[in-house]
């Protein structure tokens, strides 16, 4: 059976905060493709090849990490879209935000989110969290028995 490379899409619109997120898990050793996306919208296109990514084929499987504060479309939503279908409720989705109120914890386990995490606030306990993320990445298999 061949293997096929886990796509990590990462839909986070501070620039600042998808540079550290990409530059810790490159540092806790993920080698894998990583898709930044800055809006909901842009993350439901990419995922079902709609839109501006209609040409794009599309790469399974994939890992969603999702912040929720996000223009257009809220992580909220993107997260519905994701569980909703039958060709995406598998995807694995890691919810990355700074929100930490329990009731919205509750409901992104409601819509269906894998692994909820609050980005800390300040820098380097920042860069640590994503760096034990992507330590803990590294032993996640996905849908289809792939390894990221």
């Amino acid at each position: 059976m061949a293997t096929m490379e886990v796509t990590i899409l990462l839909v986070e619109d501070d620039p600042g905060h998808a540079r550290l997120v990409e530059k810790n898990l490159r540092r806790s050793g993920i080698r894998n493709t990583i898709v930044v996306l800055s809006d909901g919208q842009q993350a439901v296109d990419y995922l079902f090849s709609e839109g501006e990514y209609s040409s794009v084929p599309q790469s399974m499987p994939t890992l969603v990490l999702l912040d929720l504060n996000l223009p257009v479309l809220d992580g909220y939503q993107v997260l519905e879209r994701i569980k909703a279908d039958d060709r995406t409720r598998h995807i694995p989705v890691v919810v990355l935000t700074t929100t930490d109120d329990n009731r919205e914890v509750a409901r992104c386990y409601e819509l269906g989110c894998n692994i909820y995490i609050t980005k800390p606030v300040e820098y380097d306990q920042f860069s640590e969290a994503i760096r034990k993320l992507g330590l803990f990445l590294t032993v996640v298999t996905v849908p289809n028995g792939e390894k990221i």
